[in-house]
């Protein structure tokens, strides 16, 4: 999906690489802090469906911290929400709404687990402010937030994610 992502961007200028390399790093490094202090999300740990790991961390969660922000990002632009806040909030209220359908299935698959089997309200408000500064971000650098894939990519992940918590809850 990043590579349909980046091939469907426009315009790729300098904004929009620093853009990605700062979301996979920021996306990474705040898991890595979260895995290791309980601090941000909760207590919990990554299992073995998202593949292979640098210090208990997959390495494809950083790809997916971009492929939230960046469709969100982008989808919100369709609304033409002068004001970057007002955009970043209601942003990181989908988001967050998004990781309250990946929950369940996060669990039952084995993508990562909570102490105590429970998802700490903590969890939620961790996303919803990462997500707000990360959108924040997205919408001061400057490039081009129009792409269509992203647009459908943020639609499917609500609709993937909906039916598989069905299953799964």
């Amino acid at each position: 999906m990043l590579g349909l992502i980046i091939v469907s961007h426009e315009d790729k200028n300098k904004y929009f690489w620093v853009f990605l390399i700062s979301c996979y790093t920021a996306g990474f490094v705040v898991e890595l802090l979260g895995v290791n202090t309980g601090a941000i999300f909760g207590e919990y740990k990554y299992g073995s469906t998202l593949g292979a790991k640098f210090a208990d961390i997959p390495l494809i969660i950083g790809v997916n911290w971009i492929l939230v922000i960046y469709s969100t990002g982008v989808f919100m632009k369709e609304f033409q929400i002068k004001n970057h806040i007002i955009r970043a909030l209601i942003g990181a209220f989908l988001i967050t709404s998004l990781d309250i359908l990946i929950e369940p299935v996060a669990i039952r698959y084995d993508y990562w687990s909570w102490k105590d089997f429970e998802i700490p309200f903590q969890n939620y408000v961790g996303w919803f402010i990462f997500s707000f500064l990360m959108l924040r971000f997205f919408f001061l650098m400057k490039f081009r937030k129009v792409n269509l894939a992203a647009t459908v990519l943020f639609i499917v992940q609500f609709i993937f994610f909906f039916f598989l918590s069905q299953k799964a809850g």
